[in-house]
């Protein structure tokens, strides 16, 4: 404990030395995005092992869930993956090309448009996502259980609107 207070954190202490140098500068948007980018950081190392035990890379089991999140029959074009994904559709067709070489996924025609391809969830795949989903969430749970419900609701509240004002 710092004075009576809680010990600071890592960013914390970086926007007091910015403040010690710099006090002609409001270094106090550190305290908030500094943490988010950080959280970001240590949260992925937190939350990756879940998926790499399945084999998966980075950002595959972020295509398993959007077609799970799809509803039945689990399918979208790569297209639709990459906007719900906010990534390119060459990264989508690197991720599918490896979840069908492990039989997560399949390719099919669309029926409206030869040139077109669906991707669909596997029943395997279907199966793997949901219990990862399960174990992920739980994961999720864990990391957040020094926080009440209230105050989880409340920084859900403020992280969602901070992500529609930079959106």
């Amino acid at each position: 404990m710092c004075k009576g207070g809680p010990v600071p954190d890592h960013v914390a202490r970086v926007a007091a030395q910015w403040e010690q140098q710099r006090p002609d500068l409001d270094a106090s948007p550190l305290l908030v995005l500094g943490r988010i980018e950080r959280l970001a950081a240590v949260t992925d190392g937190l939350l990756r092992p879940t998926f790499a035990a399945a084999h998966l890379g980075n950002g595959d089991f972020a295509v398993l869930a959007a077609l799970r999140r799809a509803g039945a029959p689990h399918a979208l074009r790569p297209v639709e993956l990459a906007t719900s994904l906010l990534v390119t559709t060459g990264a989508v067709t690197k991720r599918i090309d490896r979840l069908e070489a492990q039989g997560l996924v399949t390719r099919e025609d669309t029926p409206e448009d030869g040139r077109g391809k669906w991707t669909r969830l596997t029943p395997a795949g279907v199966a793997l996502t949901d219990r990862l989903m399960t174990e992920h969430l739980v994961t999720e749970a864990r990391l957040l259980a020094g926080l009440t419900a209230e105050e989880r609701e409340g920084l859900a509240r403020l992280l969602g609107r901070l992500a529609t004002t930079l959106e």
